[in-house]
């Protein structure tokens, strides 16, 4: 009898685990007022992640005061900077924590700022695609672990990491990344002193002065499955990772600060490309110098390009063929 009653809950927790699973499949797939009939990743593996939609509310009519008059960020908060046609702005991570988009025009430019707290992400775009001019909202889902953008216009889901629609009627429509850099608040105002910075009048009620995630970006947690995991590096060692030509190459902090110094000239896919970093807030950017094969040709303009400061799992969730770089 004590078996059979045994074989009974051991079938009756399966079929509950199967019903938990396809409720929760088909829920994705219908949550948060999304369609996800047709989409270009795994429906399944899109997930709720918490908020409904604009449940994390985006910041549609920015603010902005002059850095010179701020005295809230301390010196080591760090903010996201992006500089179009000589105009700054600076976007402090602890205002994203709780918004974690923002819509805003710079120098007569509609752009986006994400910053997905679960990857540690902060990426610029130009805010638009297939023609038309986008804003976005806070899609309320999650695709390995990241956060899922929405465009208003048409609804469609968009992938931070990815940079592209992953769903919708702008399915496959790609963001032209734009050069964002994570700075701390010291460099930035010593840098930019006629910049701008995204004021804490939102029109919304939060304590900017602290994160919601407390200490995350310090644990080895992560909160959300992912596709892919390396254990080559701390989960949320700090990379800058690039793109060129198609391919990916990490930075992790860790090898930058074996190296030493500030700065690393290396050459990846047929770039040569400086790296600038400070170790010690784990920050940076990329400059492309130019290339391998007639690199002292003076019609190719030194650039700074884009680079993602990541969390380093969730850099190789999306690249899990990336090269890293490691010091000699």
């Amino acid at each position: 009898m004590k078996m059979r009653i045994s074989l009974l809950a051991f079938f009756m927790a399966i079929l509950l685990t199967l019903l938990c699973l396809r409720f929760c499949s088909v829920f994705a797939v219908a949550g948060n007022g999304f369609d996800l009939t047709n989409t270009s990743i795994p429906a399944e593996e899109i997930l709720l992640g918490g908020p409904p939609k604009d449940g994390i509310p985006s910041i549609d009519n920015p603010k902005f005061e002059l850095g010179e008059s701020v005295t809230w960020l301390k010196d080591e908060q760090q903010v996201l900077s992006l500089t179009i046609d000589g105009v700054t702005k600076a976007y402090p991570i602890a205002i994203l924590d709780w918004h974690e988009i923002v819509n805003d025009n710079i120098a007569g430019k509609d752009v986006v700022i994400s910053y997905c707290p679960l990857c540690g992400t902060g990426m610029g775009f130009a805010a638009e695609a297939g023609g038309r001019s986008l804003k976005f909202g806070v899609s309320g889902l999650l695709y390995n672990s990241d956060v899922l953008l929405y465009d208003r216009q048409t609804q469609s889901l968009w992938s931070q990491l990815k940079s592209e629609a992953v769903s919708g009627p702008m399915l496959g429509e790609s963001l032209e990344m734009l050069p964002l850099h994570q700075m701390t608040w010291a460099r930035w105002k010593s840098t930019y002193k006629e910049g701008l910075v995204l004021s804490r009048e939102t029109g919304h009620l939060r304590d900017y002065s602290n994160s919601p995630y407390g200490r995350y970006d310090e644990s080895p947690v992560i909160y959300f499955p992912v596709e892919f995991l390396s254990q080559a590096y701390h989960p949320k060692e700090r990379v800058l990772g690039v793109e060129i030509n198609g391919k990916f190459k990490a930075y992790p902090f860790a090898e930058l600060a074996k190296y030493g110094g500030d700065r690393v000239v290396d050459r990846f896919n047929g770039a040569k490309l400086e790296i600038h970093f400070d170790a010690m807030s784990r920050t940076g950017r990329v400059v492309r110098l130019g290339n391998e094969v007639g690199e002292s040709d003076s019609s190719f303009d030194s650039k700074v390009i884009p680079a993602i400061n990541a969390f380093w799992f969730a850099w190789f969730t999306f690249h899990p063929e990336t090269a890293v770089f490691k010091s000699p």
